[in-house]
């Protein structure tokens, strides 16, 4: 009993420790609704202990109902960490009458004797249209995939469903653009029956780049005044187009195959309920979406020191220091930061003094994909390293982009630099001035003459020979102790060798780290289906050879049961069966980016290493 007691106290306490103290009071309402409907409008307080709720001024609405009060509890221990919510929802019913935009004030309550408001929301009522059909309402969402459809509904084309009733818009944000402007291309779905299903993908576009907007996979319809008529909308995919060439091009119309749900008129609803049976019918209907074209103009007259760059950009340079010893490394930044065809600008082009090596520009990407193009910054570190003492001049670096709000190329320039390199330690940079007042390295001549040596000398004996002395068998014997050596340690790897489930668990690491180095190279050129393939073989490979584990074995539940046979923590099992699922989710994922890919490729090298450092 006074166990049971202590364990309540200590549950007691820990909900007393990670209950959420913050208070919030959140509204939720329809953005849009149609004259003579009804709809709902909560206000929910993340807490119980409340008192004096006045509600807001629903002006240009009818109540109904309301105000309904509930009440929602929860607790919750997860890895013994525990934690409590509690909310209160008051719910009306409101009737729009009107045509118009209206706003719902704030609702206002006391909690623990403060006052707390909820912010203002706005409703647009739609004017009362034909937003029915026979084919009936439906659900407010569709994931455009198999799992919405009923296995047990009778299927048949959709021949009594109109373009009217059912119908896919192509929208650019743009018609007339020049080259590597970027276009939005939005594709909207219009419906007035039960649509639970949409196919159907955009086909590979002749003279563009194509970068593809993430949505969610769950659709979520509003409505919308359209011809005349309220329609249930929603956006279902939307594109970044970059046109690579001048001239018409055209955006082909594309044909979706979508499933609604109706009602069997054929079937008696109450006979098909004691009956078992459904009742609804899935109709497939097919829609075509209207072909656009686009007219693309060519950039006018490019400069010579044209970056490729279109769009609106700014410039910023640093360097790591200003004054530095011979022979150490210097680092110059140059930093692009706008939106537009981020991907294809050039590196900008840097005159160091001839006197510096230099090395190859590392590129950082650091830009999001939004409607309006590629937004971000693009980062160019040089590494040099001056040779000589002096003193050198960086010139400024020159940076021209077209400008899409102005019509016309722009040229940013950076600051220029001055450089002042000291002798370094060793007597390395050492340097005079030539005739043109240039600095360069001393330079020794006729290093053939040699000074006399000086200093003590080793003097011999005469008639001291190396012969017969300890060093003159040493020199015997340790090739002998060598090859006795080299002949035991051959005999212990071939017995190591052997043993293939040894040997094999030993390079498992090694194997792994290969692959990954490959995963690399697919990583930095943007080949993103053969790179998840190369890290999932990594994986996979590297847990078949550390455990001996036929490829037919090879599962989850083997590799899981595996690793905890062999005590691994529960916490690196989860990381590593983690990256398992997102490396293979990422794989059928459409829309991938770089920085997904970067994550996979760094959590995979975590979960190897980690996973190799405890077996």
């Amino acid at each position: 009993m006074k166990r049971l007691l202590h364990i309540f106290i200590l549950v007691a306490f820990s909900v007393s420790v990670f209950a959420d103290g913050g208070v919030t009071f959140r509204v939720s309402a329809p953005s849009t609704v149609e004259a003579g409907g009804k709809f709902r409008v909560q206000f929910t307080v993340n807490t119980q202990n409340v008192s004096n709720f006045i509600a807001p001024d629903f002006k240009g609405f009818e109540v109904i109902y309301g105000p309904a009060t509930s009440s929602q509890s929860s607790f919750q221990m997860i890895n013994g960490r525990t934690s409590q919510s509690s909310s209160i929802i008051y719910t009306y019913v409101l009737l729009s009458d009107v045509q118009g935009t209206y706003t719902i004030g704030s609702a206002s309550v006391q909690v623990e004797g403060k006052t707390v408001r909820s912010k203002p929301v706005q409703v647009r009522v739609l004017p009362a249209g034909a937003g029915g059909s026979a084919y009936g309402g439906g659900g407010s969402s569709s994931n455009g995939s198999a799992s919405g459809r009923q296995s047990n509904v009778p299927v048949t084309t959709g021949q009594g469903i109109t373009s009217k009733e059912l119908f896919m818009t192509a929208t650019a944000s743009r018609t007339s653009v020049h080259e590597q402007e970027a276009i939005l291309l939005t594709y909207k779905i219009y419906t007035l029956v039960d649509l639970r299903q949409l196919d159907g993908k955009l086909p590979t576009l002749d003279g563009f780049q194509i970068q593809e907007i993430p949505l969610p996979r769950t659709k979520e319809f509003s409505l919308e005044h359209y011809n005349g008529r309220n329609y249930r909308t929603v956006v279902w995919s939307q594109y970044l187009l970059f046109p690579q060439k001048a001239g018409k091009l055209t955006i082909p119309s594309i044909t979706y195959e979508g499933v609604v749900v109706t009602r069997n008129q054929n079937i008696d609803p109450i006979e098909a309920f004691f009956n078992g049976q459904s009742g609804l019918l899935e109709l497939k209907k097919k829609i075509t979406t209207p072909a656009l074209t686009i007219n693309v103009s060519p950039l006018p007259n490019k400069p010579a020191d044209f970056s490729g760059a279109v769009g609106k950009f700014t410039l910023a340079s640093s360097i790591s220091t200003q004054e530095v010893d011979a022979n150490e490394a210097v680092t110059l930044k140059i930093s692009v930061k706008g939106s537009g065809n981020m991907k294809l600008i050039a590196t900008p082009e840097v005159n160091f003094p001839k006197d510096f090596d230099t090395y190859d520009a590392k590129v950082n990407d650091n830009f999001q994909l939004t409607r309006t193009g590629l937004a971000g910054n693009k980062d160019f570190e040089y590494l040099f390293v001056p040779r000589h003492a002096g003193t050198y001049d960086i010139p400024a670096v020159k940076f021209t982009y077209f400008d899409t709000e102005a019509r016309t190329y722009k040229t940013l320039t950076t600051e220029p630099y001055t450089i002042k390199v000291n002798k370094g330690k060793g007597g390395a940079g050492q340097s005079v001035s030539n005739y043109s007042g240039q600095q360069q390295d001393v330079q020794q001549l006729n290093q053939d003459i040699r000074f006399i040596k000086t200093g003590d000398v080793a003097l011999h004996q005469q008639g001291d020979t190396f012969f017969g002395t300890w060093k003159y068998w040493a020199a015997y014997l340790l090739p002998f102790l060598l090859f006795v050596l080299f002949i035991v340690m051959g005999r212990k790897r071939m017995k190591t060798n052997a043993n293939v489930a040894l040997t094999r668990g030993k390079k498992a690491n090694k194997v792994a780290l290969r692959r990954m180095k490959t995963a690399k190279t697919l990583l930095d050129s943007h080949d993103a289906s053969k790179f998840y393939d190369e890290v999932l073989r990594a994986l996979w490979g590297y847990v078949g050879d550390k455990f001996n584990m036929s490829q037919e074995s090879l599962n989850k539940e083997n590799i899981e049961q595996s690793l905890t046979s062999r005590n691994v923590p529960a916490e690196q099992i989860g990381q590593f069966m983690k990256v398992l699922n997102d490396c293979e989710f990422a794989r059928y994922a459409p829309g991938d980016v770089n920085e997904n890919m970067e994550n996979v490729y760094n959590s995979a090298i975590s979960a190897i290493t980690k996973m190799e450092d405890n077996l």
